[in-house]
């Protein structure tokens, strides 16, 4: 049985990093949180734009958006700071994280006086928490209890052909070894998700997604506006994709050949082992955000044309089936599949090769965006601002 190295917590789960995360609450709480985050090495922060003049489905997403992100089994500890006077409640925050079993401390700038003094004693509580995560041993975790997030972007006419495919042979092989693959990006199946739908294990199952993607349609509707010219974007034309029919054909071939377990809300808990779609936008770093909220441990991103995209609390693996790009942009590409479209390496041998790189980074390795420090965070919302 294949095993790596990971950090079990309290509540059984297992991280793959053991990160201190620094959880504003709202936007206000943005600069003191970066501050600290600046004077305790290791430790990450995810700010953000949202956290107040919010209400309704709107002020909840933020809320769960928030909570996974503290929940995240490739975090260790969490510390939170909160203005005082926003709609997101710090305490709720704190209660539901906990329930984990990992520390949790809150400070809040209104009670300790202003930016200064939080920032010093929020160097000085998260120093505390800092040094206990060094002492979490980490254990042989077999790759069953791996959850891996399939996502592209900037894709281009090698993504269909060539990385996504061989994604979906990695996706093969970790779900034949117990594992969990979620694919989201509910605008990047239109027009191919009679083809998800096929693979459902249930009528129920099937009509959630139908549901999802009817949602969205609606929502199109209302706005009076047509999603051509968004999506395929005008990079996605240019790199040869003529339609979003032809982008999404390329697109599922990530999940690879299992059956569909069930489909998800938007930053929802991953319930167990197989295969999974969340409802979620096609925007890299909200879709992203989403599958980390969810309890994602690792995101493996296929690109044609190139992207930095990273996540403050789990690894983004990037892979390309275009060899220019994989040249161009050798800072920020991980793997190479571009040998599949010489002849000189077949899909099977290509999804092989991610799988070992999943592996690899599952042990310790970081990614090109760990090592350049790409932490992108953002919230999707769903109403107005008050």
């Amino acid at each position: 049985m294949q095993t790596f190295k990971g950090y079990r917590r309290e509540n059984g789960k297992v991280g793959i990093r053991n990160h201190l995360l620094i959880l504003p609450t709202v936007v206000c709480a943005n600069q003191v949180c970066a501050r600290i985050q600046q004077q305790v090495p290791d430790s990450v922060a995810i700010p953000h734009q949202h956290g107040c003049s919010q209400v309704g489905d709107d002020k909840e997403r933020t809320h769960k958006v928030l909570v996974g992100m503290g929940k995240n089994p490739n975090v260790g500890a969490v510390l939170i700071v909160s203005l005082g006077c926003e709609v997101i409640d710090a305490r709720e925050v704190k209660a539901e994280i906990e329930e984990t079993g990992k520390p949790v401390i809150w400070i809040d700038i209104q009670t300790e006086g202003g930016s200064i003094k939080t920032i010093q004693k929020g160097i000085l509580e998260a120093k505390k928490l800092s040094n206990a995560l060094q002492n979490i041993p980490v254990e042989d975790v077999p790759m069953s209890e791996l959850i891996v997030g399939v996502k592209c972007g900037g894709s281009d006419f090698t993504s269909g052909l060539c990385s996504n495919p061989a994604l979906g042979k990695t996706s093969d092989l970790l779900l034949a070894n117990g594992g969990t693959v979620i694919m989201g990006e509910t605008t990047e199946i239109i027009g191919a998700e009679h083809l998800v739908a096929a693979k459902a294990v249930s009528e129920e199952v099937k009509a959630k997604l139908y549901k999802a993607i009817k949602g969205f349609e609606d929502e199109i509707e209302r706005m009076g506006v047509d999603m051509r010219g968004g999506n395929p974007s005008p990079g996605n034309i240019a790199g040869g994709l003529s339609s979003i029919e032809e982008k999404s054909l390329g697109c599922i071939s990530k999940a690879g050949n299992a059956p569909l377990k069930d489909v998800l809300p938007f930053a929802d808990e991953i319930p167990g082992n197989g295969y999974y779609f969340m409802d979620s936008p096609g925007n890299d770093i909200e879709c992203v955000t989403g599958m980390a909220a969810a309890g994602v441990h690792v995101v493996v991103f296929t690109t044609g044309r190139g992207t930095p995209t990273g996540n403050p609390v789990i690894p983004v693996i990037k892979v390309t089936g275009n060899e220019l790009t994989a040249k161009r942009m050798a800072d920020n590409i991980d793997v190479d599949t571009s040998p599949v479209l010489q002849g000189k390496e077949t899909l099977d041998e290509a999804g092989k090769t991610i799988y070992d790189f999943i592996f690899e980074v599952a042990n310790g390795e970081q990614t090109k965006a760990e090592i350049l420090g790409h932490a992108e965070f953002s919230i999707s919302r769903i109403g107005i601002s008050l």
